[in-house]
């Protein structure tokens, strides 16, 4: 089974330490304005979104999460246009952030940084599909230097509004894992993403719809590494948007085939890789 092509992803769910520093990280340097807190718990989304791009769970006792285990790699967040991301790129280094690196990836243009607690952040803006090139069967790809002066020089003129502009979205999700080969069973074999580059090194993208990649999946923390201790700081979820119950529905079903245990979730259904990264699935 192919997951439906219209599937997209939704909020990332982080467990932090610090949950008023993470909050105010995540308004300041990413632009993006607090939509929901209840306890320990704060939702961050763009304006006039109906969900959250992204949950913190405050856990002031949870451990950090250990080096050379899975987990997040980065959570990405798409911006509309190459303007938008000249404004994130004002955003961050206003607020004294200092990038981790900036990326030309040929389907897109990457900014990256890493949050207070460690969790990594892409903030990106796609090229038109017209302009994605493949290569050998797959679509092509890679980690060039970003042009910087270039992005700055498309920005609109006046400051940067405080807030990430509407539109904008959870685009993808990358993750550390154990295994590429049990990667690709589960996300391929199980949940029906389509693979779409399987030849860059120690990594696997794949996609709903034909889209560069929701999901990424890498082993450069090493290969066999163990998940983080039960409850660490980092990951928690994230989440796939079916369009609607039939598909979420098939999917289930498909999951179920290839052995995968599927619990219940408020809206959907919760799934844990070979590596322990724990997917929630949702419809619209």
């Amino acid at each position: 089974m192919t997951i439906d092509p219209a599937t997209s992803l939704g909020p990332v769910t982080l467990t932090v330490g610090d949950l008023d520093a993470q909050a105010a990280f995540y308004g300041q340097a990413i632009g993006l304005r607090e939509t929901g807190r209840d306890g320990d718990n704060v939702e961050l989304g763009a304006p006039g979104a109906d969900a959250p791009l992204i949950r913190l769970l405050g856990r002031p006792d949870a451990p950090p999460r250990p080096p050379r285990t899975s987990g997040l790699f980065h959570l990405a967040v798409l911006v509309p246009s190459r303007a938008e991301l000249a404004r994130a790129l004002h955003r961050v280094t206003n607020a004294g952030i200092r990038l981790t690196g900036a990326s030309d990836h040929l389907v897109s243009e990457a900014l990256y940084l890493d949050d207070p607690e460690g969790n990594g952040i892409e903030i990106y803006r796609d090229r038109p599909r017209a302009e994605w090139e493949r290569e050998h069967g797959e679509l092509r790809m890679a980690t060039l230097p970003l042009d910087l002066q270039g992005v700055l020089a498309s920005a609109p003129a006046g400051e940067a509004p405080a807030d990430v502009p509407a539109g904008t979205t959870i685009g993808h999700v990358h993750l550390q894992v154990g295994s590429i080969p049990a990667a690709d069973d589960f996300y391929v074999g199980g949940l029906g993403f389509q693979p779409m580059v399987r030849a860059y090194p120690g990594a696997l993208f794949v996609s709903a719809g034909g889209y560069h990649h929701h999901v990424g999946l890498n082993t450069w923390a090493g290969e066999g590494v163990p998940p983080p201790p039960p409850g660490a700081r980092g990951l928690h979820s994230f989440t796939v948007v079916l369009p609607d119950a039939a598909a979420l529905e098939a999917t289930r079903a498909a999951l179920t085939a290839a052995g995968v245990e599927a619990t219940p979730e408020d809206g959907g259904f919760a799934v844990v890789d070979p590596s322990g990264n724990r997917a929630v699935l949702v419809h619209r």
